[in-house]
């Protein structure tokens, strides 16, 4: 099978993505990278749970959100009543690289030059001895369910394909600080310490998979949210970082609108949401270890149990995610009850 690949957003630089079609799924692993096998390498426990109806149908898994609602209605031309149905769909790839321009979640393929002054980096700073960091971060339209044509009656299903949807070395917003605050202008109103302590509930909350929309400036353990950079200022580990940055890059590119997301008790459309609603998302960890088994992993959770022996020297120290995103699906049940009363196909 070869993974269909279009490149819409960065064309100039997304024509090298088609050599990629030579690899099969899961193997281009030659160049420090790794492209994952849709089928082998996700984690599928992680689509639930599913809930119909408000019903978790799913014993044994239990959901960021809790639902209630037994009928959707839609808008429309007819409107459109129907069953609510919400489930979880791997959606994006995200890597995370010091290596400028490597595409680590396509086989490591190399699309640029990386020069000392692009390049990531991890050092001591400070008179306190702190660590930080600096990682690229790409971020790859993934959705596998269309891919292999899967739910393919859902209307909520991610369609198209393959597509490499941001790049942080062309955004130049990314490794400048002060400019990236046009983006988030609120950082300023967060900083205190009053603030920061109020994030140690979203740690808690993230690491039993109950996330805090409400403290939507907190990474939960995994550190500050803002600014919107490439920049770690409390690099602890390589898994913590690039958590971190996976968050922010989400929370990044929905302030852009860029990216829609589901509201709690809407299922009939996604819709921009400039704030991040974090437990509309959950991670899996693709490379350099692959996660097969559930759970996932929700925005914030702590790594000191599912990050240790993750990492490790020169080929374990890039790092590729597959994000799951919450669908909610009003499935119509007004046709087939006409078609089932007139006999219709």
């Amino acid at each position: 099978m070869k993974p269909p690949i279009v490149c819409n957003g960065y064309t100039k630089y997304c024509l090298l993505f088609l050599v990629l079609s030579f690899f099969s799924f899961g193997k281009a692993q030659g160049q420090g990278g790794y492209f994952p096998n849709p089928i082998t390498d996700i984690c599928w426990d992680c689509v639930f749970p599913m809930t119909i109806s408000g019903v978790n149908v799913t014993p044994g898994h239990s959901d960021q959100i809790d639902y209630g609602k037994t009928v959707c209605f839609c808008s429309g031309t007819p409107p459109k009543a129907g069953i609510p149905i919400s489930f979880w769909e791997p959606k994006y790839l995200i890597d995370v690289t010091r290596h400028p321009y490597k595409l680590v979640g396509l086989g490591g393929v190399r699309i640029g030059k990386e020069t000392f002054k692009n390049r990531g980096s991890i050092g001591i700073q400070g008179e306190g001895a702190t660590q930080s960091s600096f990682y690229h971060v790409h971020l790859y339209k993934f959705p596998v369910l269309a891919l292999l044509s899967a739910f393919t009656d859902f209307k909520c299903i991610e369609k198209g394909k393959l597509d490499c949807a941001f790049l942080s070395e062309m955004d130049l917003l990314w490794n400048d600080e002060e400019w990236s605050a046009v983006l988030n202008p609120e950082a300023a109103l967060f900083g205190s310490s009053l603030a920061q302590v109020a994030c140690i509930a979203d740690c808690g909350g993230s690491t039993f998979n109950k996330p805090l929309d409400e403290l939507f400036w907190c990474a939960g353990c995994q550190g500050s949210l803002y600014p919107f950079t490439g920049a770690v200022a409390h690099h602890i580990g390589g898994i913590q970082a690039s958590s971190l940055l996976v968050h922010r890059t989400l929370a990044k590119l929905h302030r852009s609108f860029l990216l829609k997301g589901f509201k709690k008790n809407n299922f009939c459309e996604a819709e921009f949401m400039p704030i991040l609603k974090k437990s509309n998302y959950k991670t899996q960890l693709l490379y350099p270890k692959t996660q097969r088994k559930g759970p996932c992993h929700s925005l914030g959770k702590t790594d000191l149990l599912w990050g240790m022996g993750k990492s490790y020297p020169h080929r374990g120290e890039d790092y590729v995610y597959l994000v799951w995103t919450k669908n909610q699906c009003c499935l119509d049940a007004v046709k087939p009850a006409i078609k089932s009363l007139i006999g219709g196909p």
